[in-house]
């Protein structure tokens, strides 16, 4: 059985991410778990490039992330369900955030989506590798 499920978005893709929200409600309704939604933003603070941004970018990003998460997760399921889920805005590396989100919340589920690989890809591997690899409980790759 299981009680929470962790669904990991990207909401610059919102258009393809949608289905995989999908498909988590449904895992997640199935045995009346927990939903949490958690999308990453990337730390542009720590990085070479965080003197090219201004003093608050950071903050505004996170912000905006938190709309478009929101917004994504009614246009999908609907504001009534929206109500019951768990929004997660994190900040870094997605795959490393992803897990620590689930391993913080206990999460039992992961449903996380898959792109075409790109070249890249290759050598460094996708998120949803990661997260299928190094993750402490059962991972659903939606395609």
């Amino acid at each position: 059985m299981t009680n929470s499920v962790l669904c990991a978005v990207d909401v610059s893709n919102a258009d393809v991410d949608a289905k995989v929200l999908e498909q988590a409600v449904r895992l997640a309704d199935a045995d009346d778990a927990q939903l949490d939604v958690i999308t990453v933003v990337p730390d542009f603070g720590k990085s070479l490039v965080s003197d090219f941004f201004e003093e608050n970018f950071h903050e505004k990003a996170e912000s905006e992330a938190g709309k478009q998460l929101r917004k994504l997760c009614v246009a999908t399921v609907g504001d009534a369900r929206n109500q019951k889920i768990r929004h997660i805005v994190a900040t870094g590396s997605a795959y490393s955030e992803i897990l620590h989100a689930a391993e913080l919340a206990g999460t039992d589920l992961i449903v996380i989506g898959a792109h075409k690989p790109d070249i890249k890809d290759f050598v460094m591997g996708p998120n949803a590798a990661r997260v299928a690899r190094y993750a402490r409980c059962s991972v659903f790759v939606v395609r």
